[in-house]
């Protein structure tokens, strides 16, 4: 875990004086907007991206695009209908710098691009993005033909010396540390000269519906994807050459940023609707609905969006979140204020995320009073009855929703660097109180 840096600020988090009863319009998905990004510049024709995520990570992802010589013009749609970007794509071109700040998904997904890319491009980020897992994506380029700078350190900062093009073919990775390695390297797989054969050599994939993710949105533009849930070959992942098209694709609300405010509902027995919840989706965050149902929830899902409600009651829960690991530092936070004992398996990898998420859940709850363990791939929490006190963030958007979650029930939570939430969640401190009345 990374040491938190001083803030001064701190944010006194709302208590909450009574049931909350709100309707929450959640912005669009970080990782429907940056995979969006990536295929809409890597396309034969431009496309459009409506209600896409304005963060710091996406702004990232967009800034990286356009130093490559991609067009993104951000205005309204066609229709007059919101919000909308036009990716308009263009022969990628170094000498370019990337700033990636610590977003998982642009020093992950960029590589593979820049390889692409005529001239050298440059990887630069936040110190911690030089801690994060990267060495498993810089070695498959090597093997499927990309020439890397990174003096031997596997990680951040490095320069990728594009040639134009890249042969591709098959390759074994180990993604268990992230399931971004494979992401990375089938999003653009259809520019490759030979496609891409992505083998998974590892113990267990995590976060696998990030990957349903990405080959759903892959086959959207036209690509042929061979895949394990559709038939293929276990941990295989085949992509063939081929050009993409331009689409128009509206990004659905980030289910994983709804968080927080279903555990709002769940905690003070209260009821919060989520509108524009999509009753199909690959996204991770979907799994609260089962996972807070299981905490003492009830959830309805109509037309108008997610209705969740809770009874006041919050009960402990044994889960694996193998899954769904984002969801963890969440999850982590109504359990500490259940009635009965938690246990969260299935995340070792967490300790590879923004900061080392299971370090800083158990140091930072127990800061406030509370019994919480590292086990080999998880927590363990007991219930204890929590006091005020300062939640450190670690520079971590998750922990800090985390920490105003327990606010709502324990007096005297202050967040440290509340700000860090625009990663993925811009205006959080001002949805909150709103979802409060304040």
């Amino acid at each position: 875990m990374t040491e938190s840096p001083v803030h001064p600020a701190l944010w006194p988090a709302p208590r909450a004086g009574e049931a909350v009863d709100a309707t929450v319009t959640v912005p669009g998905s970080k990782s429907v907007t940056n995979r969006g990004l990536v295929l809409a510049a890597l396309a034969a024709e431009p496309g459009w991206l409506r209600r896409p995520l304005r963060s710091r990570d996406t702004l990232l992802m967009a800034e990286a695009l356009r130093a490559t010589g991609v067009g993104i013009e951000e205005g309204i749609g066609p229709d007059g209908s919101g919000e909308a970007w036009r990716v308009i794509p263009a022969g990628l071109h170094g000498p370019a710098t990337v700033d990636v700040g610590n977003a998982g998904t642009v020093m992950r997904f960029l590589p593979p691009v820049a390889a692409l890319a005529d001239g050298p491009i440059r990887f630069d980020g936040d110190p911690r993005s030089y801690e994060r897992p990267l060495g498993a994506v810089i070695e498959a380029l090597r093997t499927l033909g990309a020439r890397i700078d990174d003096d031997g350190r596997g990680a951040l900062p490095l320069t990728v010396h594009g040639a134009g093009a890249l042969d591709g073919g098959p390759v074994s990775i180990d993604a268990s540390s992230s399931s971004q390695f494979v992401s990375a390297l089938l999003l653009s797989a259809p520019r490759f000269n030979q496609g891409v054969e992505v083998r998974h050599t590892g113990a267990s994939l995590p976060s696998l519906p990030h990957i349903l993710m990405t080959v759903d949105m892959l086959r959207a533009v036209g690509a042929q994807v061979d895949s394990p849930e559709s038939g293929g070959e276990p941990n295989v992942w085949r992509v063939a050459p081929s050009a993409m098209l331009g689409r128009d694709l509206t990004v659905e609300p980030d289910l994983s940023n709804a968080q927080p405010f279903l555990a709002a509902a769940l905690i003070t027995g209260g009821r919060v609707t989520i509108p524009d919840w999509p009753e199909h989706t690959t996204q991770p965050g979907d799994a609260l609905r089962e996972i807070f149902t299981a905490m003492g929830g009830s959830y309805e899902l109509t037309e108008l969006g997610l209705t969740f409600t809770g009874t006041g009651t919050v009960r402990g829960i044994d889960v694996d979140l193998g899954d769904v690991g984002e969801l963890t530092p969440g999850i982590a936070a109504v359990a500490a204020l259940a009635d009965s004992e938690s246990v969260l398996r299935g995340v070792a990898h967490l300790r590879l995320h923004e900061t080392d998420r299971l370090a800083a859940l158990t140091k930072e709850i127990n800061g406030l009073g509370g019994d919480v363990t590292e086990t080999e791939d998880g927590l363990r929490i007991r219930p204890r009855r929590l006091h005020g006190g300062i939640f450190h963030t670690y520079d971590d958007h998750r922990m800090a929703t985390a920490g105003a979650i327990i606010g709502l029930a324990v007096k005297d939570v202050q967040i440290e660097n509340v700000g860090t939430t625009a990663k993925t969640l811009p205006d959080f401190p001002q949805m909150w109180t709103g979802m409060l009345g304040a």
